[in-house]
């Protein structure tokens, strides 16, 4: 039994059976390249969901995270930190938003800005109490927590965990008709992906943003954005709701925010919105601790002085245009936005991804019927090409 295999049993003899991952044991990575327990080398094509936008191991992020460590890691937020207050301002400065709010999981983010979105609706917008809703949209992934799968179309989400949370109102994804009809006096938020994700790199129609902001703004509204997976250059824009004219009341952010070093999230919003949180009313023990600010300040500047963004979009669009080129019986479509690409099939997608890392290339299913390919933001031409010779082989 070879070393990858011991190691995949363990886990499975201790592990809860919640994930079934492709049966390989990585021990390290570096930039876009990951190496198995064996010593075989793998393209990472899925960046950890897009945590990894920056790469594996970036060594400006790590000089960060070692210095940190050394002097102060944890405070709670019973106590000021000399990161915190740092972050805080540059991420205001990135987003153009008034203030943040640090948390550290994708999910808790999500969760925050609910919070958000139902105070300020019973504090700013008058709703009678416990009446708020929120509208999200059919094939959402905003997360795992008990709220959060509460409003989600994936009965394995939600089946044995209830009872669920109620005030969600579900449309499907872009339907502009649905939004209008599904705004009541109640309605506090609309909550929604830029681009669905999870959901197999589902892209709105253009202009679909564009109207549904200036449906909620005239409804008052929360216009609530989740960019966990499509922010942070991962589009070929800093953030996708930017492919059009609109700004998020709400921005969510996490993943490639911790630059695969640390798990940091935040929501992002003006003083009318985050003003309705007291002390007490919301925390964490981690949220916004200095090893994270310190990681995330060099993480987010990284994404910037690197042109990321601009670096996604142009390999991005020679990515796709690539794979339209590839014959293949089983492809039904292919799309994207930067590096952030589906390739849609006429059959289910896990055994291609197996094939996939047996020629060295490390993707994931998602939606059963797509292959996701989303590689560190840093890969550069010559690399896609020599991934897309064994992609074409797979397919094909």
């Amino acid at each position: 039994m070879n070393k990858n295999q011991e190691l995949i049993n363990l886990s499975a003899d201790y592990s809860a059976n919640n994930y079934h991952p492709l049966p390989v044991v990585l021990c390290r990575g570096q930039g876009i390249w990951v190496y198995d327990v064996e010593g075989k080398k793998y393209l990472d094509m899925l960046s950890s969901y897009s945590a990894l936008n920056q790469g594996h191991c970036h060594p400006q992020i790590l000089e960060t995270l070692t210095q940190q460590a050394k002097k102060l890691t944890l405070t709670s937020r019973a106590f000021h930190n000399d990161q915190f207050g740092l972050f805080c301002k540059y991420l205001c400065e990135i987003t153009k938003k008034e203030k943040v709010l640090l948390m550290n999981t994708g999910a808790e983010a999500v969760e925050t800005a609910i919070k958000a979105a139902r105070k300020w609706g019973y504090l700013k917008k008058k709703v009678a109490p416990d009446q708020a809703e929120i509208i999200v949209c059919e094939n959402n992934f905003h997360g795992r927590t008990t709220t959060v799968i509460s409003f989600s179309s994936e009965e394995q989400y939600k089946f044995g965990f209830g009872p669920l949370t109620p005030g969600f109102k579900m449309i499907p994804y872009n339907d502009l008709d649905a939004l209008q009809k599904a705004i009541n006096p109640n309605t506090v938020g609309f909550l929604f992906e830029p681009i669905q994700g999870e959901g197999g790199v589902i892209i709105p129609s253009p202009g679909y943003l564009t109207t549904a902001k200036q449906i909620c703004t005239k409804a008052n509204v929360l216009f609530i954005d989740d960019e966990i997976q499509t922010g942070l250059g991962r589009t070929g824009k800093l953030f996708a709701y930017q492919y059009e004219d609109v700004v998020p009341d709400i921005l969510i952010l996490g993943k490639a925010l911790g630059g695969g070093y640390y798990p940091v999230s935040a929501i992002c919003a003006d003083n009318d919105i985050m003003d309705v949180f007291t002390p007490g009313d919301h925390g964490s023990t981690f949220g916004g601790n200095p090893l994270a600010c310190a990681v995330a300040h060099t993480a987010l500047q990284i994404i910037v002085k690197e042109q990321l963004a601009d670096q996604s979009d142009a390999l991005g669009n020679y990515f796709m245009n690539k794979l339209r080129l590839v014959k293949s019986p089983h492809v039904k479509e292919i799309r994207g936005k930067g590096l952030l690409i589906g390739v849609e099939l006429n059959k289910k997608a896990r055994p291609f991804c197996e094939e996939l890392m047996q020629e060295s290339v490390l993707a994931k299913e998602t939606h059963t019927y797509v292959i996701r390919f989303a590689p560190p933001l840093i890969i550069e031409k010559e690399d896609i090409d020599w991934a897309l010779a064994k992609i074409e082989k797979v397919l094909r």
